[in-house]
């Protein structure tokens, strides 16, 4: 279907960028918001940009529809906040609707709310696609990547060739977009890109602040690592969007005093998670405990978000213990790492070792993916997840999804267990020396490494055959006679052991008392 008009309900930063992008494809845009603050800004951009024949603000629910076809479906994006607001923004919709009608849900979704709205929209008979869009509203303006979960097969007959036009695209000019399948896939899809998102940045403020705090180099100097990294055609951190940004960001200069730098004033709270202006990272975490999917990178570094956002807590903290004579703050050790030789050793160590943990923390998103994929049927094609992952998204790394691609498209790989594949193992094989060197000089110069140490232990406990959680196995079955295997059978699946050790007898109250006075008769 040729859509020449849609209507577009949110005009936020990222339902207004897509509203201008969609005008700039010579498709007719019809906007409602009920803050005529973010209409304005819109209607204003677009007359900057040439586009305001294009773009209409209607008033209520009645008039977008009635702006649309009335002979052909019509076609509405949502850019919303998550929760109850895309609910309400269905019963407004609801009584103008007709059979064959589309729906596509570009918001920050839970990926169960957008099967719910699938199956209440389904007896009407319009399509409804949860639609998981990425790359921030920069993204949203020139082509985001599109995480699309379709109500059915046929919904995509709809939509596919507007999706492919508007996506962001690769440097083969390959959309970074793909049928993902039906259900909640394409929220779920997305909600899992934005738990590895937040693992990649924590890692990355880690690793700068090591360098900062740690190393005593300069904004200047922080910015050539990255751009170095980013830019050599043979590191395995080529082509990667939070690296690529994180060079620029240390050479911003306030343009009102450029001697400052306006990375150097920034308060070091993140609020979005507590806010609940973004609940994918919390959702993502939840989704790793309720699967049983370990993902330390991952959690810890939602709990440092979290932990970050409460800053008159942690400085009320910071106050009494300085008053118990405990200062944790990190103390520069820059000596080595600022002679050639040191920098040099330095510059490969940090890069290997954030390579490592960027890798794991996609290996644990994939895990992620895998483990709902089985659980829910949707049959994905992992190179199709490769793909959204190419062009216009916050963790495109192009080294390391060129790797998974290939893994992918042998048809060798387990999905639920990559680290049992001989590539993924000879990459971190190669970088787990650097990432504990890092670690332990970062643990001694009290740097904050909850993301690189929780990823370097994950490696360590993933790939071992003798945790001490053996020890934990024993006294399970010492007070809950929770069984137990034994290390001279063959490992198996988890399941309940099949032995239990009698360590100490239930005793009813007369026995107890009596082997108590026992006790105190011994002592005398």
């Amino acid at each position: 279907m040729d859509i020449t008009k849609i209507g577009m309900i949110g005009a936020g930063n990222m339902g207004g960028m897509m509203t201008l992008l969609f005008a700039e494809y010579g498709i007719e845009a019809h906007m409602f918001d009920p803050s005529t603050k973010s209409v304005n800004l819109v209607l204003d951009l677009a007359k900057k940009a040439g586009l305001e024949s294009k773009i209409f603000h209607q008033n209520d629910y009645e008039s977008l529809c009635k702006s649309l076809p009335s002979d052909s479906p019509k076609v509405f994006i949502l850019s919303l906040p998550h929760g109850s607001v895309g609910d309400k923004t269905i019963d407004g919709l609801e009584p103008f609707l007709k059979e064959g009608d589309v729906i596509m849900d570009a918001s920050n979704e839970k990926w169960t709310h957008t099967e719910r709205r699938q199956e209440r929209l389904r007896p009407k008979g319009v399509h409804f696609i949860g639609m998981g869009v990425s790359g921030g509203y920069q993204a949203a303006r020139h082509g985001p990547s599109i995480s699309p979960g379709a109500s059915s097969p046929e919904a995509w007959d709809a939509v596919w060739p507007f999706l492919t036009k508007v996506a962001a695209k690769d440097k083969t000019g390959k959309p970074c977009t793909a049928k993902l399948g039906i259900g909640g896939c394409g929220h779920y899809t997305k909600m899992v890109h934005n738990g590895i998102e937040h693992g990649l940045m924590t890692v990355l403020c880690e690793v700068w602040g090591i360098m900062k705090d740690g190393f005593g180099w300069s904004n200047e100097e922080i910015a050539d690592v990255f751009a170095r990294w980013n830019e050599d055609e043979n590191s395995p951190l080529r082509d990667n969007f939070l690296i690529e940004i994180g060079s620029e960001i240390c050479r911003t200069k306030d343009p009102k005093d450029l001697s400052k730098y306006i990375l150097t004033d920034i308060r070091d709270k993140v609020v979005q998670d507590v806010c609940e202006e973004e609940g994918t990272g919390t959702w993502t975490v939840q989704e790793a405990a309720r699967l049983h999917v370990s993902a330390p990178s991952i959690a810890v570094s939602h709990m440092f978000r979290v932990a970050s956002a409460y800053s008159t807590r942690r400085e009320a903290a910071n106050k009494t213990f300085k008053e118990v004579g405990t200062n944790v703050k990190p103390v520069a050790s820059p000596t080595y790492a600022q002679t050639v030789e040191g920098k040099s050793k330095t510059f490969r160590e940090l890069r290997d070792a954030t390579y490592a943990c960027f890798l794991l923390c996609f290996v644990q998103g994939m895990h992620i993916i895998a483990a709902a994929d089985e659980e829910h049927g949707w049959k994905l094609d992992y190179s199709d997840i490769m793909q959204l992952w190419r062009g216009g998204c916050i963790i495109q790394s192009d080294a390391i999804v060129d790797m998974l691609d290939e893994i992918y498209s042998s048809g060798k790989a387990d999905k639920l267990n990559l680290l049992a594949n001989l590539t993924i193992a000879g990459e971190l094989g190669k970088t787990i020396g650097s990432l504990k060197s890092l670690v332990v000089d970062a643990l001694k110069m009290d740097a904050y490494v909850p993301a690189l140490s929780a990823s370097l232990e994950y490696l360590k406990f993933s790939i071992s055959t003798d945790l001490p959680t053996s020890f934990q196995e024993a006294e399970l079955d010492f007070f809950g006679h929770h069984m137990y295997d034994l290390k001279s059978e063959k490992a198996v699946e988890p399941v309940m052991g099949k032995h239990h050790f009698e360590w100490r007898p239930a005793r009813g109250l007369r026995e107890t008392e009596e082997i108590l006075k026992k006790k105190e008769q011994e002592k005398r």
